[in-house]
């Protein structure tokens, strides 16, 4: 069948008219989004503060724009039409009415701001480690850190300044006041079996429906031994691994009435034939329950700081007991390990060190110390279309 002229150019403006509209509906829907985003990202902040060992962070409301998804900022086809007439006035589309700024910054780089809020200088520290000299007789000599003393002694002024959850809420903290010697150093191994892979606030939380919630007198050997699993388990569920650590407090209040006298054991070597008791947590209890210092308890913040201060070189908590105990004078052997705990939950942060707020930084001390990565600003421009 012939088809005339006027209707096959009809079916070709046809056509294109169509392509046109499908490219003008994709540009719209770019551009509505980009205006959503824009009109929005002043509104999105986000909390760094709670990210280690140790923090959550959250997303604050989107609130000025009245637009709570993204859905509501993606306009109808149909509102999109325009009537084009001799008598139609042209009409101006902004999709942004301010330009938004956002800034990345890389969650483990320092901030580097002083208290004041000017810029501080990061000087990066020389590693000074340890030493061990053996002379022509087969002696051996340690040489401490050459700065340790230095450094020691500014974290000592920097914690006096902030106050830390191991200060409020640590183990050595957690047993009662009004409960006999027996009782109190039989609620600290029971505070360090719990505080495993578990913040300081939720140990502390821990402890506390321990005492308040078993039958009177509360957290005593003889509760724990008669407890069922099951409110035991309940009672502590916030902790990490509270199954296991149920089981382990279970079989431990039996262990120590068949072989303790129902006390806690008074050597290493008993506390860490405990069921989920490692040197970590021995060395705290026979300081903290006992108060005699045979060892350092390294925990990962102990490890970690350590090392990054250049000290020692070590791959495991172990190894840095080890290598401390070799030159630290042994009236810091309890502390050190309070301090540093501190130190790392304010400061030291394991993703998000605080170095511009630490003064081992400005003053070169710490070769770990780390400057504020680049920020990269990413514009969201104003674009304008319609104009005819």
């Amino acid at each position: 069948m012939k088809t005339s002229r006027i209707a096959r150019e009809t079916a070709f403006i046809a056509k294109n008219a169509e392509i046109v509209t499908r490219r003008q509906t994709r540009s719209s829907l770019t551009t509505s989004i980009r205006a959503f985003a824009a009109e929005n990202a002043a509104d999105l902040t986000v909390d760094q503060d709670n990210a280690v060992g140790s923090d959550s962070s959250s997303l604050s409301s989107i609130g000025s724009s009245g637009v709570s998804d993204i859905e509501e900022a993606l306009v109808p086809s149909s509102a999109r039409k325009r009537k084009r007439g001799i008598d139609s006035p042209s009409t101006t589309v902004t999709t942004a009415s301010t330009i938004a700024v956002a800034t990345k910054t890389s969650p483990r780089k320092a901030n580097i701001k002083t208290q004041d809020g000017s810029p501080a200088r990061i000087k990066k520290g020389r590693k000074q480690p340890f030493k061990r000299v053996v002379n022509d007789s087969g002696e051996v000599t340690i040489h401490p850190p050459a700065n340790w003393q230095e450094i020691y002694s500014a974290v000592q002024e920097m914690r006096k300044k902030v106050l830390a959850p191991v200060d409020t809420m640590g183990c050595e903290s957690l047993a009662e006041d009004t409960r006999t010697p027996r009782d109190k150093r039989f609620q600290t191994l029971i505070a360090l079996m719990l505080s495993s892979q578990t913040k300081d606030t939720t140990t502390a939380l821990a402890m506390n429906r321990l005492q308040t919630q078993l039958p009177p007198p509360g957290l005593t050997l003889e509760n724990i031994l008669s407890v069922s699993p099951t409110l035991l388990n309940g009672l502590i569920h916030a902790v990490g691994f509270h199954n296991n650590k149920t089981k382990y407090i279970k079989a431990t209040a039996v262990i120590l009435e068949e072989k303790f006298n129902s006390d806690i054991p008074d050597t290493i070597q008993g506390l860490i034939s405990l069921p989920g008791v490692g040197p970590k947590m021995a060395y705290l209890c026979m300081s903290s329950a006992w108060g005699r210092d045979e060892g350092i308890g390294v925990d990962v913040h102990v490890h970690r700081i350590t090392n990054l201060w250049g000290w020692h070189n070590t791959e495991e908590p172990e190894q840095t007991r080890t290598a401390l105990e070799a030159w630290l004078p042994r009236e810091k052997w309890h502390e050190i390990n309070h301090l540093l705990v501190g130190f790392g939950q304010t400061i030291c942060l394991p993703v998000g060190r605080k170095c511009g707020e630490c003064t081992l930084s400005t003053r070169g001390l710490c070769p770990g110390a780390v400057a504020e990565k680049k920020k990269k600003k990413v514009v969201v421009k104003k674009r304008r279309r319609g104009q005819v």
